[in-house]
């Protein structure tokens, strides 16, 4: 790829009047395990609500357990900001063990896609994990950004993560993961 060129999907699909107001999240992690191992456990909805037990997340409509696949949706309830949201996401593109999106379909924010990037290198897994999201209400949004989403969407992310490093790097993936 040419220097300062952005492959495909991590494109923002979101109009270009909005590109001053997106928040990018950028989490990097280094797992040692198999690149396919961390892979999947990142698309694990299983793990994905193991991950999430501080804001009581669940899945409730589309798939509810296993590996999200390409085209399929989940819906989630959680709990942020003492509040329960709905959100649900489409697995949008999918490059086993390399890349895969998820992009909201309806929900809080205005938009998102979180791409998952993974790269092995050696016996350990690097992944990035990029958080594109717009903010719904204008101004408000953008405050409610700086003083509070922000934050608590890096947070909540970074903890997602060390969440995946326990599983792959030790036993416990073993029940989110069909056997190899």
């Amino acid at each position: 790829m040419a220097r300062g060129a952005r492959a495909a999907w991590l494109r923002p699909s979101v109009p270009t009047r909005y590109a001053a107001a997106m928040p990018v999240l950028e989490i990097h992690t280094a797992i040692q395990a198999p690149i396919e191992r961390v892979f999947d456990l990142c698309r694990s909805i299983d793990a994905h609500t193991t991950s999430a037990t501080g804001t009581s997340e669940r899945a409730i409509a589309g798939r509810t357990t296993g590996l999200l696949e390409l085209g399929e949706t989940v819906t989630w309830s959680a709990r942020h900001f003492g509040l329960r949201w709905r959100l649900t996401s489409r697995m949008v593109a999918v490059d086993r063990p390399r890349h895969f999106r998820d992009s909201m379909v309806a929900g809080v924010f205005r938009r998102f896609d979180h791409d998952h990037t993974f790269r092995q290198d050696g016996d350990v897994t690097r992944v990035v994990d990029v958080f594109d999201y717009t903010s719904p209400l204008g101004v408000l949004g953008r405050l409610a950004d700086a003083l509070l989403v922000k934050g608590h969407m890096q947070r909540f992310l970074a903890e997602r993560m060390r969440t995946i490093r326990e599983l792959a790097e030790g036993d416990g993936w073993r029940p989110f993961l069909p056997p190899a």
